[in-house]
C-alpha cells in the first residue's frame, strides 16, 4: 500500500515487550530510493543516541490505529550498535548493525534488497540465495532534509519537495510530492524517482528532464485521491514511462 511519509510520522512503535517510541523520520539510499531505516523518537528511554529500525524488523503496520509492530525486544534494541545523535550513518555502522541482528546486507546484491526486490523476512530463504553482483556504496539521506530541496524542470523551478509516497511492502519511495509554492496553486504534483536526472546534494536541488507544461498536463492528484494502480498507469502513460511494477518481482511470502 502507498502511504505518505508524513502520515507515518508519529506512528507508535511497539516492540515484542512494549512501546519504544514513535516514528520521527526516515533514512533512504540515493540509488534505489528505498527506506533503509525508520528513525525512532524514544523520548527519555535511550537519550543521546539515534535509534534506527530496519524494515527487516517490521511485523505489521496498522494504519487505523497508527501502530507499527517490531519483531524485536527492548533489550535487543538497547544492546544494538549505538549511533550518536546527529552523526552520519556510516557503512561501518551499518555492517555492525546488520551483523548484530543477522540480517542480510541490502547493499550485497543487484536488487533493491540485495538478493530480493522486496524485504524478505524468511531467514531460511537467506541461506538459499547467493546474492551475486558487486556490493554497492549506499549514501543515506534524510527525508526531513530532502523535503526542503527545490525541484528543477527543463524550463525553471517547479517548487520544493513536500513529501514522499512510500510503498510499505517494499519500502521503496515511489513518488515525491512537490509543493508548487505560488506557481499553479491548487494542484499536487507527483514525480517518480525513476524520472530524476540527478540530484545536487550540495545545492539542495532535484533535476528532472520534464517541462513544467508536461507536468501541468499530468493526471491530477489530490489529498483526497487514492493512489490506485489505475491512477498510476495513467500517470506513467502521460509521461510515456514504464511502471515500476512491470519488471519488479512480486513480493511473495511477505508477512504483511
Amino acid at each position: 500500500m502507498l502511504t505518505k511519509a508524513k502520515a507515518l510520522r508519529g506512528y507508535k512503535l511497539h516492540s515484542l515487550d512494549g512501546e519504544i517510541g514513535k516514528v520521527e523520520e526516515f533514512y533512504f539510499d540515493d540509488k534505489h530510493w528505498a527506506i533503509r531505516y525508520l528513525v525512532a523518537n524514544t523520548g527519555n528511554w535511550l537519550t543521546g543516541r539515534e535509534v534506527l529500525i530496519s524494515p527487516y524488523a517490521l511485523r505489521d503496520v496498522n494504519k487505523e490505529k497508527q501502530d507499527i509492530f517490531i519483531n524485536l525486544t527492548k533489550k535487543q534494541i538497547e544492546d544494538s550498535p549505538s549511533l550518536e545523535t546527529d552523526k552520519p550513518v556510516s557503512r561501518q555502522f551499518e555492517e555492525k548493525y546488520s551483523g548484530y541482528y543477522g540480517w542480510p546486507p541490502y547493499w550485497g546484491g543487484p536488487y533493491m534488497w540485495g538478493a530480493y526486490a522486496y524485504v524478505e523476512r524468511d531467514q531460511e530463504k537467506w541461506k538459499e540465495v547467493n546474492p551475486g553482483g558487486k556490493a554497492w556504496d549506499a549514501h543515506l539521506r534524510s527525508t526531513r532534509t530532502v523535503s526542503t530541496y527545490n525541484l528543477q524542470t527543463t524550463d525553471g523551478d517547479l517548487g520544493h519537495v513536500g513529501d514522499f509516497v512510500i510503498d510499505d511492502r517494499t519500502w521503496a519511495i515511489r513518488y515525491l510530492i512537490v509543493d508548487r509554492r505560488n506557481w499553479w496553486p491548487g494542484k499536487k504534483v507527483l514525480i517518480s524517482p525513476q524520472w530524476i536526472d540527478r540530484v545536487s546534494w550540495t545545492e539542495s536541488k532535484v533535476f528532472v528532464n520534464l517541462s513544467r507544461e508536461a507536468i501541468k498536463e499530468s493526471p491530477e492528484y489530490t489529498e483526497e485521491s487514492l493512489l490506485s494502480r489505475d491512477y498510476e498507469i495513467k500517470l506513467h502513460q502521460h509521461y510515456n514511462r514504464q511502471g515500476y511494477w512491470v519488471d519488479e518481482p512480486a513480493a511473495e511470502g511477505q508477512s504483511y
